[in-house]
């Protein structure tokens, strides 16, 4: 899909082009515009890559899944690629990262992604305050400081529900809650992966001319720079809490199952006790002491539970039952 926007007395006009309809982009196309592709087809790559002369694996790029974050500056055009931060829709402890590529034209800025971001969405219906289609370099720090913020958004999620998953594990031990621990451990490791390759293409980004142009530009940047080194700490310091807080639990269940094992083999020596007892004095052999006694199964219990109490007693002294 194909959506063009372009502000128009301080008003976003926008326009979405099915695939019949793209062949006459080039001409519906203006000056100051944002094109968005929203998991473009082929034809409607190609059509894109045509009318605005870019390479073609620069489009493809931005819809591989495994691409990294970087940044690429041509002689007339620049290439971003950034990854943005998203909640996957089968578990609700489950986040991961997905690229998002911003190509720099002259009178034209494109961005292209696999899925719908809540990133784009917000700028298309208005949420994002003083964004213009024709400030084209300020866009794109705007879209890098609202990811940021996403970044952020999550991390605090994230920590919530470890709080709740914690408080659960607090009263009933379940492999289902540690589980969603390590499901959100793997989280912040995407999380953190991502952000430090957006830290690096930021980072780039102030030593090139893009946004030495305006001192606002550069000073938006510095902010963008500044939250996403917030995100990195934050995401660092859930994961360490995380990490010590599944291997808490999980050295708290190995320990009550030593415990549990611990009264069982006490459980079976006791009872062993008053078997090895009963097993002498049912051998069927002679000289069996009180094997003539009327009292003899009498004698034999008594000293069969004497002993097993004697073994029970030494065993609490001892806290092994």
């Amino acid at each position: 899909m194909i959506k063009i926007f372009r502000t128009h007395n301080n008003i976003l006009e926008k326009k979405i082009f099915s695939i019949s309809e793209t062949l006459e982009i080039d001409k519906l196309t203006e000056k100051n515009s944002w094109i968005h592709l929203l998991n473009p087809n082929e034809e409607e790559i190609k059509v894109i890559t045509n009318s605005f002369n870019i390479p073609e694996e620069h489009v493809r790029a931005a819809l591989d899944e495994e691409e990294k974050a970087r940044l690429e500056i041509d002689e007339d055009m620049v290439l971003l690629i950034i990854d943005v931060p998203i909640q996957t829709q089968d578990n609700y402890c489950s986040f991961s990262t997905v690229p998002l590529g911003i190509i720099l034209l002259k009178d034209n800025i494109i961005t292209i992604s696999t899925i719908e971001l809540n990133l784009i969405d917000e700028f298309i219906i208005g949420r994002i305050k003083s964004f213009f289609t024709f400030k084209k370099t300020r866009f794109i720090l705007q879209m890098l400081f609202r990811n940021s913020t996403y970044f952020l958004i999550y991390l605090k999620q994230i920590s919530r529900i470890s709080e709740n998953i914690e408080r659960k594990l607090k009263n009933n031990f379940n492999n289902e809650e540690l589980l969603l621990l390590l499901d959100l451990e793997k989280s912040l490791v995407y999380f953190s992966t991502s952000l430090k390759s957006n830290e690096a293409v930021l980072e780039r980004m102030m030593r090139t001319e893009i946004v030495k142009q305006y001192d606002e530009d550069l000073e938006l940047l510095e902010d963008v720079i500044i939250e996403t080194k917030q995100a990195i700490e934050m995401a660092n310091i859930y994961s360490s809490i995380l990490r010590s807080t599944r291997d808490a639990f999980s050295a708290v269940m190995s320990n009550n199952l030593n415990v549990v094992m611990k009264r069982l083999t006490s459980i079976t020596i006791v009872f062993a006790i008053p078997t090895v007892v009963s097993g002498f004095w049912g051998m069927n052999v002679q000289g069996i002491p009180f094997s003539n006694s009327v009292f003899g199964f009498w004698y034999v219990f008594i000293v069969a539970f004497v002993l097993g109490v004697g073994c029970v007693w030494s065993l609490i002294k001892k806290d092994l039952f």
